[in-house]
């Protein structure tokens, strides 16, 4: 007989992680990327995801927006298999993610008010006051309703961050990425982007994946951490879990060792035979 499962409850939902990824296996170029990666993102919650260089952390983010198709595994964001989205299904997806880009990526030609609306004039059809009401609301969350009118040009590097920063929240989307948000910054606008995510976190509940090297800053801003080498996820928990690790991976990532499971050396052939020293 067969019987129909009850639907899940709303708690349920909520309990359930936003994004579950399973035995994840990536190739790319010959290069194995990722080789049967699981990592839980909870909802409402700050995870930040660090690695050495070339881990692939930005490569998962590919994964985790329909961007790239895995080799093998199965990525669930929302409760909805990625790679089994249909093109409309997967713009939907990604209407519900708010991305900080590592370099900004704000358009040169336009206001700070022109930028932080682009989305809503790209997207969805809002009267226009309704439309000058939102960005001015969300210039003011970061602190740059008095910008408004400025070009990018004009701005410093940390205010530029911000703006971007609004445009990522101002379709309140269910995810928002950073991606290497304290890259190039001074220490008092690193400050003002940490307190910024975990402010946006604490008032608006959204899920964040936080891509970032900057350990110091992670641990004032994350819930969680994955440490991901080797094409795996190596080690796991909360930024003083982590900090007090003792396996070799977090050793050396968090002291910054030149010598460890991360090699010095790239991969390559005898050293004396490719100088024709070897007989």
């Amino acid at each position: 007989m067969n019987v129909t499962p009850a639907p899940k409850s709303d708690a349920a939902a909520i309990r359930e992680p936003l994004i579950r990824i399973r035995g994840l296996r990536t190739v790319l170029n010959g290069k194995t990327i990722f080789d049967g990666v699981d990592l839980d993102i909870p909802r409402s919650r700050v995870t930040a995801v660090m690695g050495p260089s070339g881990t692939g952390k930005t490569t998962l983010m590919r994964h985790i927006t329909g961007q790239l198709r895995p080799d093998a595994g199965e990525i669930v964001v929302d409760g909805q298999p990625v790679w089994k989205l249909g093109r409309d299904a997967l713009f939907d997806l990604r209407e519900k993610i708010g991305y900080l880009f590592q370099n900004s990526a704000l358009l040169t030609d336009f206001s700070v008010f022109e930028n932080v609306a682009f989305p809503l004039r790209q997207h969805m059809k809002l009267p226009e006051e309704l439309v000058r009401n939102i960005v001015f609301t969300k210039l003011q969350a970061v602190g740059l309703r008095g910008a408004a009118n400025l070009m990018p040009s004009e701005l410093s590097g940390g205010m530029i961050r911000r703006v971007a920063l609004a445009r990522a929240i101002v379709r309140d989307p269910m995810l928002i990425i950073y991606d290497e948000p304290f890259v190039g910054l001074d220490p008092i606008a690193l400050n003002q982007i940490v307190k910024l995510i975990r402010t946006l976190n604490d008032t608006l509940h959204v899920t964040a994946i936080l891509v970032a090297h900057e350990f110091s800053a992670v641990r004032r801003v994350a819930d969680h951490v994955h440490l991901l080498a080797g094409g795996k996820i190596v080690a796991h928990g909360t930024p003083d879990e982590l900090a007090r690790g003792e396996t070799p991976w977090t050793r050396q990532f968090f002291s910054g060792e030149a010598d460890g499971p991360v090699p010095f050396h790239y991969p390559a052939p005898d050293y004396a035979r490719q100088l024709g020293l070897s007989a």
